[in-house]
């Protein structure tokens, strides 16, 4: 018991905006949560932080997260780092901060727990200078929203044993991260190299008046950057190279290497003067915003991406339906599992931001999907399940009809619960209601047949699936008849 209650807590050394998105993404996941920083602001900035992340991250899954974990502010170090299994240091990126702070949590910490840095630019071996025991401290960068981004670049160094960077990647996993190994300590890791290229050649291209920071910007989103964030970079020039691929693409634009194209070994000099500049076309790009206002904006386009991506099973989308591969066992109850004197529990969920519409509530075709995902739920419970329709026979939708009671808005949990109203022979009839807590949110009526995929005729089920209907027609027998059901549209007035 004590070991599984270690597992999942977690302490947050730092709590800015990467602390804070460490802090939701564990909370979130269902871990224990302790934050220490001195900061007395530091419990308001993670709360609005987390606020964020309890409208968006919930979301990106199918099924439903965790219970969150408790959240907890500590005035000592010693007290947050206690019977942790994981400690994320997050404070500023001053190296001789870091080795202060390693030293005070090593002398109270569990020697077991692994100590995670999120500096994006030092080197594991120099936080390990000095450490009472340098084999538990590693690199792992993330990026920023942390709640919502999967990459984490997980450095070790030769000091690190095999076996604590496969823990670190488990737990990594555990709470719907890509850990990228980066196998060689390098400056600044992978990532960051990139960022910072396309940085510097972005300082010239303002300073040299070619460009303004909304205009870089715009190069950016319109163009390249779609193409990255589903493809990377090899991969989308491998594209560029046609039928012949990637040896073709280098041959034709290896040469361009060689061009004075860039400015990338030069550095403009940070004078007062380019400052303002980048600081006032920033201010007139996007100074109408808040910051929450950008984030909300941000994070309403990564989801949107991200799920887009996760019907595609690429890139980051394969990383969300793997966490909701390790999260579905238990999630929703089997034949077996549920009381089926009651109506079933076919969905559970959060809303996610993609399924709001211009007014902030679900958009009403999203309650079709989300009562359809519930009947392909009630037809896998009966033994329909994507091996029966693979053997040819399926279930149908003939009729649908919705009601719509209360609005739900993005980041509210749902739940649908289904009653069979008839099962037998060819027929399937079901009732949908769906609740957020205890307010009923919309029911739906649906009437099925059973198909043969050879024919695309009605047909009678499978034997098992008739017992199945059978089952829980007995069951559900005592149900009254649900309000609404079977009644036709109101006509005005």
């Amino acid at each position: 018991m004590g070991e599984e209650k270690q597992v999942k807590t977690a302490a947050i050394i730092g709590g800015g905006v990467i602390g804070g998105g460490w802090a939701a993404r564990f909370l979130l996941n269902g871990w224990n949560v302790r934050v220490f920083d001195p900061d007395p602001e530091a419990e308001r900035k993670i709360g609005e932080v987390l606020g964020n992340a309890r409208r968006s991250l919930p979301g990106l899954s199918d099924v439903p997260l965790p219970p969150e974990g408790a959240l907890t502010f500590h005035e000592e170090m010693a007290e947050a780092v206690q019977g942790a299994a994981w400690i994320q240091e997050s404070v500023p990126e001053r190296l001789d901060l870091k080795l202060k702070v390693y030293k005070g949590l090593q002398e109270v910490c569990d020697p077991g727990a692994i100590i995670g840095s999120s500096t994006s630019g030092f080197k594991p071996s120099e936080l390990q200078d000095g450490a009472l025991r340098p084999e538990q401290i590693v690199v792992t960068h993330p990026f920023n929203p942390v709640y919502l981004l999967p990459l984490v670049e997980l450095v070790p160094s030769q000091a690190n044993a095999p076996e604590l960077v496969d823990r670190a990647k488990t737990l990594l996993m555990s709470v719907g991260f890509f850990p990228l190994h980066v196998r060689k300590e390098i400056d600044a890791h992978i990532a960051d190299r990139f960022l910072e290229a396309v940085w510097r050649e972005a300082l010239w291209l303002v300073k040299d008046g070619v460009a303004t920071t909304e205009e870089v910007d715009e190069a950016i989103r319109m163009g390249f950057g779609i193409r990255w964030a589903q493809m990377g970079l090899f991969e989308t020039y491998r594209v560029a190279g046609g039928e012949a691929g990637m040896r073709h693409f280098m041959a034709q634009f290896g040469p361009a290497l060689k061009w004075p194209w860039t400015k990338l070994m030069d550095v403009p000099q940070f004078t007062d003067e380019l400052v303002d500049m980048i600081a006032d076309q920033s201010d007139a790009q996007s100074g109408q915003y808040s910051i929450r206002e950008l984030e909300r904006i941000r994070d309403n386009n990564l989801v949107g991406m991200m799920r887009a991506l996760k019907a595609q099973n690429y890139g980051a989308g394969a990383v969300l339906n793997q966490h909701d591969a390790l999260l579905r066992p238990g999630a929703l109850p089997t034949l077996d599992q549920a009381d089926l004197s009651q109506p079933i529990l076919t969905l559970a969920r959060a809303v996610p931001l993609d399924w709001t519409d211009y007014n902030g509530h679900m958009n009403e075709a999203k309650y079709l999907e989300a009562f359809a995902a519930a009947t392909d739920r009630f037809m896998e419970i009966i033994g329909c399940d994507m091996e029966y329709i693979s053997s040819g026979g399926s279930y149908f939708t003939a009729e649908n009809h919705i009601r719509y009671v209360n609005e739900v808005h993005a980041g509210e949990k749902i739940e649908v619960r289904t009653q069979m109203l008839l099962g037998r022979g060819k027929k399937l009839h079901v009732f949908h209601s769906m609740y957020a807590g205890d307010m009923l949110l919309a029911t739906a009526e649906s009437f099925l047949l059973h198909v043969s995929l050879e024919t695309r005729r009605p047909s009678p089920p499978s034997p098992e699936i008739e017992a199945a209907m059978a089952r829980i027609a007995k069951a559900q027998a005592g149900l009254p008849y649900p309000e609404g059901a079977g009644a036709a549209i109101r006509k005005p007035g």
